[in-house]
């Protein structure tokens, strides 16, 4: 907005980037601290105390008098991002029925993108004020919502009831169950798994510290640890947040010129972006984690890949030609699919293949890659679109090959199964449903056939009489 530059200066690429990116920097730090608070607090009261934070951080923001002030009222909101973020989807994870798991925790992510179509339209709206309340009031709204978060987190939901449970506190735990109209036959299930399952975490603040540094070192869910962060990082290198934050940026390098066509043309992107969700977010539990990711894979790294070789082919022209209107068409439908396949199923897999006793920690260090991986992507896209303007699109590109390449090797549907259930899998090496680790087993089980064969072979070969046959083979064809 030319009112932001009025009231705090013109911005470089790079201070552009840094400013955007800096509030990914303080949720990383304060995401991992998210899971201890969450597993000693509770689940709801770690969403209330972020929230919070996050309020009076885009207060401070809305009040800034120079870019300093600025600055540190987006550090106080990524602290607040960090903690409620990720204990969130694990909360609702944990309040939902194995059958609709999916599309409750896919809320949230419906939630995000009203907040995005909110977000550019009162942008849209303030553009014209002459004064700074221009960027001041978007910054005041988002702290109102910050502030009802809170509210409710604290006087309104009901706590976790795998929390409770997980704590001893049984009777309450079945109030909850009760209020929230899960059947007894389902309850019950989770509960003799949950009472047969790891030990419980340590209920003081050093013990579970202790608890935590044993589960990242031990084989306890090691594997979903390590698939689950993988994602959760690489989700954001698929680069939807440099579509998401330089929107306006990038639709006036395609072609559209003035700040107020580019807000409204980032609007109308947040606008597909939530319709595409709400069928996304009712046909989740019928889709499935596993085929939605690798299908939305491979159409983002075609979009990415597409824009990439029209830059870099020099079609793409500002003012004149297709190729413009190409690109343009592809953003939009690049934060679509996205919208309909990884900002849903990634989050909530990632979440819900977790024991139960390492949830909250493994998810909180998910979350907390995630946003170091927002803030390497929101840092960096300004500056390569200065220097490159195709080589931002071939990086993102790669990033969501790699992510299809491994998802197909190593993800499993995890798609109407408890969650108890599917941590009983994981240890067992017992994942059904359209497993993932069929083709890795599939291929190991040939390539050790193979082995087998050559082993084989080269025994049969190695024995003296069939060395003197070959030798006498070889001598004979050569006379």
């Amino acid at each position: 907005m030319p009112s932001f530059a009025t009231s705090l200066g013109i911005l470089t690429p790079a201070l552009h980037g840094l400013v955007v990116s800096i509030i990914m920097l303080s949720a990383a730090i304060s995401s991992p601290f998210s899971g201890i608070l969450s597993d000693n607090l509770g689940r709801k009261v770690a969403v209330g105390v972020g929230a919070l934070v996050f309020a009076l951080g885009a207060a401070l923001e809305a009040a800034a008098v120079n870019l300093i002030v600025f600055i540190v009222g987006r550090l106080i909101v990524g602290v607040g991002e960090g903690l409620f973020l990720s204990t969130l989807i694990v909360y609702i994870c944990e309040i939902s029925p194995p059958q609709q798991r999916g599309s409750l925790a896919s809320t949230a992510q419906l939630l995000i993108t009203i907040g995005l179509v909110l977000g550019y339209f009162v942008s849209y709206g303030t553009i014209q004020i002459a004064s700074s309340m221009s960027w001041r009031i978007p910054l005041i709204f988002q702290s109102f919502v910050a502030v009802a978060l809170t509210l409710g987190c604290f006087f309104y939901i009901p706590e976790s009831p795998r929390w409770l449970s997980f704590k001893g506190r049984r009777q309450e735990a079945n109030g909850v169950w009760d209020r929230l109209g899960v059947m007894s036959a389902e309850r019950e299930k989770d509960e003799e798994l949950i009472s047969t399952g790891p030990a419980r975490p340590a209920q003081n603040w050093r013990q579970r510290f202790s608890s935590t540094l044993k589960v990242l070192g031990g084989k306890v869910g090691r594997k979903q640890m390590v698939l689950g962060i993988f994602l959760m990082c690489m989700q954001q290198l698929s680069g939807v947040d440099g579509v998401l934050f330089y929107a306006p940026l990038l639709f006036q390098q395609a072609g559209i010129t003035s700040a107020q066509a580019a807000f409204l043309a980032s609007g109308l992107s947040a606008i597909l972006i939530f319709l595409v969700t709400i069928p996304a977010f009712l046909l989740a539990d019928r889709w499935g984690r596993r085929s939605s990711t690798i299908q939305g894979g491979v159409f983002l790294t075609a979009c990415m890949i597409l824009m990439g070789s029209l830059y870099a082919s020099n079609s793409v022209h500002a003012d004149y030609g297709a190729a413009r209107w190409v690109v343009i068409v592809t953003i939009y439908l690049f934060a679509a699919a996205y919208s309909m396949t990884w900002a849903l199923g990634i989050k909530i897999f990632a979440s819900e293949i977790q024991p139960l006793a390492t949830r909250a920690t493994v998810t909180s260090l998910a979350q907390s890659g995630n946003c170091i991986t927002n803030f390497f992507v929101a840092l960096i896209t300004p500056i390569i679109l200065a220097k490159s303007s195709s080589g931002a699109y071939f990086l993102f590109g790669g990033s969501t090959l790699l992510v299809l390449m491994v998802c197909v090797l190593f993800m499993p549907e995890t798609r109407g199964h408890s969650l108890e259930a599917i941590d009983e899998s994981f240890r067992t090496h017992r994942i059904s449903d359209g497993s993932a680790f069929a083709g890795v087993q599939k291929l190991m089980s040939r390539v050790q056939r193979l082995c087998r064969r050559t082993q084989a072979t080269s025994s049969h070969v190695a024995r003296p009489e069939n060395i003197e046959g070959l030798e006498l083979n070889t001598r004979t064809v050569t006379s």
